[in-house]
């Protein structure tokens, strides 16, 4: 029986972020759309647990190396080979001969959003992939652009979006809201709190607004002191941190908006989940992040408060949630595994 082999290593990575969350619902996609005959594998480094990078209906398999010397023998073209008739990367860390999905420029466009060592690594591992891989996938066509400009490579690159993920609704929503601790009316934003997602632009502007900011997302790297900038600006700010989709699903359905101020993204993963919520979104003009939304969001120019603030009261108002729900339908994760299928099987 053919195997296609889905790296899941960032699933085990001490941050997952969206692409944790793309790598998981791509495998599971993939395994529910699998073709007559075909098995789908998730494969790891050697880690002592690998229960967080369990998906349903996949099986796990450990290489014999760990994480950092895994990557450092990938980078240098050298084995383990991961085995499987095909090999699924959901991020650039990958073997020669895979099919990898990139799915942002900003080592390249924004490196100073990013850690040095981060930059380079990216760097690396992308210029191989777009040389050295079976295929690149990208989420959108603002990526493609971008990554045939800075990064171009005889490898064919293919658009393929992202899907809708489809957020539990817990059993007493308002215990879960009193737990989190939300207010009664807030802005929300999702992600890793690092330089590029815009959260220091955020605050200032929901000063000006006169709401307070729930923030969802782990912490990443950078000086980005969210309760230091709201001390300054008088803003309320109710982290969230790491949380549940259960938990997500409840602050995302009752926030006035979701505001996305990055200034660099690739796809723009919690601004398509708020849309397909029927909640209204302000987003920057980062060309990913319009070209999901189409028109259906409030735009406002990258490092600019005052127009963030503009854009997250045209927001509150709902004028577009409809169209908002209608576009995030085009997106599904069947739709983006059986486009992949199609890309790993040559059609």
């Amino acid at each position: 029986m053919p195997e296609l082999s889905v790296l899941t290593e960032q699933l085990l990575a001490p941050v997952p972020g969206g692409t944790g969350r793309y790598t998981r619902e791509l495998a599971a996609a993939l395994a529910a759309t699998a073709p007559d005959g075909w098995s789908v594998t998730g494969v790891t480094a050697r880690h002592a647990d690998t229960a967080a990078a369990e998906v349903p209906g996949v099986r796990t398999r450990r290489l014999a190396l760990p994480r950092r010397a895994l990557a450092l023998a990938w980078e240098r073209g050298l084995p383990p080979r991961v085995g499987g008739a095909s090999v699924h990367a959901p991020t650039p860390l990958s073997p020669d001969g895979a099919v990898v999905t990139v799915h942002d420029t900003v080592p390249y466009s924004h490196p100073e959003t990013l850690t040095p060592r981060g930059v380079a690594w990216h760097r690396r591992m992308i210029g191989r992939a777009v040389h050295r891989a079976k295929a690149v996938v990208v989420p959108t066509r603002a990526v493609a652009r971008d990554l045939s400009r800075r990064a171009p490579g005889p490898v064919p690159v293919h658009v393929v979006g992202h899907g809708v993920t489809a957020l539990p609704a817990p059993a007493d929503p308002d215990a879960v809201a009193a737990r989190l601790g939300l207010p009664g009316e807030y802005v929300l934003a999702v992600g890793t709190v690092e330089p590029r997602k815009g959260i220091d632009l955020l605050v200032p502007a929901l000063a000006s607004v006169g709401l307070p900011l729930v923030l969802a997302g782990a912490k990443g790297w950078g000086e980005v002191d969210v309760q230091a900038l709201a001390a300054r600006h008088g803003v309320r700010v109710v982290g969230l941190g790491r949380i549940s989709d259960e938990e997500l699903a409840v602050a995302l359905r009752r926030a006035a908006a979701l505001a996305a101020p990055s200034r660099a993204e690739g796809f723009g993963l919690p601004l398509l989940e708020a849309m397909a919520a029927g909640v209204p979104v302000a987003h920057s003009d980062d060309p990913a992040l319009v070209e999901v939304a189409a028109g259906t969001g409030a735009t406002h120019r990258r490092g600019d408060a005052e127009d963030l603030a503009r854009a997250i009261r045209e927001a509150v108002r709902g004028e577009r949630v409809a169209d908002a729900a209608a576009r995030a339908a085009e997106f599904t994760w069947t739709a983006a595994a059986e486009r992949i299928w199609a890309v790993h099987l040559g059609g």
